[in-house]
C-alpha cells in the first residue's frame, strides 16, 4: 500500500486529482469507480478545475458509483445519483450515458443488486476513489459485511448515519437502507484511491494501514489488493507513527 501523508484537506484533493488526472490521461475510455460524501469534494471541484482549463477530457470516460440510497428517486437533492450530477457530471464533458449508480427506487432489489453486478463486470474499472467511514466502513459495507459481497442491500450502521446527518436537514431525514457494491466488487478494480480527512477517521485509518484484516473493519480488506494509495492528511494518520 503507498500511503501519502498531506498537510490538510486540500492537499489530499489536490494529490487525489492528479492521480485520477493521471488515470485519464493515460487511458481516455477509462472506466472510474467514484464515490459521494464530503470527503471526494475537494476531488471534484479540482477535476471540474482541470477541465475547464483544457488539461483534461472526460468525453469517452465511464463512471460507476459505489452506492445508492434505497428510496430515493434521483431527483432528490440528497440522492447520490443528484449529487454527483450537481457536483461533477454537470460540469464536464462525460457523457451521461457514460454515468452509472444503483437505483434507488427498484422495486425488485435482489434484480437490481443482480443488474448492477453484471454492469460492473462488463466494465473492470482502472481506478477506484474510496472514502472511508470513522468506523471502517467503505462504500455502505458495514462492519462484518462479508469479504466476499457484491452488490446488496444494507441497513446502515447508527454511526454510519450519523456521518451522513450533515447533509440532512435532521437526522430523522437520513435514509436507513442502501445499495451498495460489495467488498468483492471494490477489490476487483485494478487500483484504488483510498481518501481519509480528519481526526475522527484516525482510528479507521490505523486499522486499513497496520491492524488485522476483520470484518470487523472492512477496510482492512484493502491490505489484500496489490495497488492501493492511501491519501490523508495529518489529522487522519496521527496513529500512523513517524515511520509511515
Amino acid at each position: 500500500m503507498e500511503i501519502v501523508v498531506v498537510e490538510n484537506y486540500d492537499e489530499m484533493s489536490d494529490v487525489a486529482c492528479s492521480v485520477v488526472e493521471e488515470t485519464v490521461k493515460r487511458n481516455p475510455a477509462c472506466v472510474l469507480g467514484l464515490a459521494t460524501g464530503s470527503t471526494p469534494l475537494g476531488l471534484y471541484e479540482r477535476m471540474v478545475r482541470g477541465y475547464r482549463e483544457g488539461k483534461v477530457s472526460y468525453k469517452n470516460v465511464k463512471a460507476v458509483n459505489l452506492d445508492e440510497y434505497i428510496g430515493l428517486p434521483s431527483s432528490h437533492p440528497q440522492s447520490y445519483a443528484f449529487f454527483m450530477r450537481e457536483h461533477l457530471f454537470s460540469q464536464i464533458d462525460i457523457l451521461p450515458e457514460n454515468t452509472h449508480i444503483e437505483n434507488g427506487m427498484a422495486t425488485d432489489e435482489k434484480a437490481e443488486c443482480a443488474r448492477y453486478n453484471a454492469l460492473l463486470d462488463s466494465m473492470p474499472r482502472d481506478l477506484q476513489v474510496l472514502g472511508i467511514g470513522s468506523n471502517g466502513h467503505i462504500a455502505f459495507n458495514e462492519p462484518f459485511t462479508p469479504f466476499g459481497s457484491e452488490t446488496h442491500t444494507v441497513a446502515l450502521a447508527e454511526s454510519t448515519v450519523k456521518d451522513n446527518s450533515r447533509l440532512f436537514e435532521r437526522i430523522e431525514d437520513v435514509p436507513r437502507r442502501a445499495f451498495t457494491m460489495g467488498l468483492k466488487n471494490i477489490m476487483d478494480a485494478r487500483r484504488i484511491l483510498i481518501l481519509a480527512s480528519g481526526a475522527n477517521k484516525a482510528n479507521a485509518v490505523y486499522g486499513l494501514v497496520k491492524g488485522e484484516v476483520t470484518t470487523a473493519l472492512p477496510a482492512s480488506i484493502l491490505q489484500k489488493h496489490g495497488n492501493v494509495v492511501l491519501v490523508c492528511d495529518r489529522a487522519a494518520a496521527q496513529k500512523l507513527g513517524d515511520g509511515v
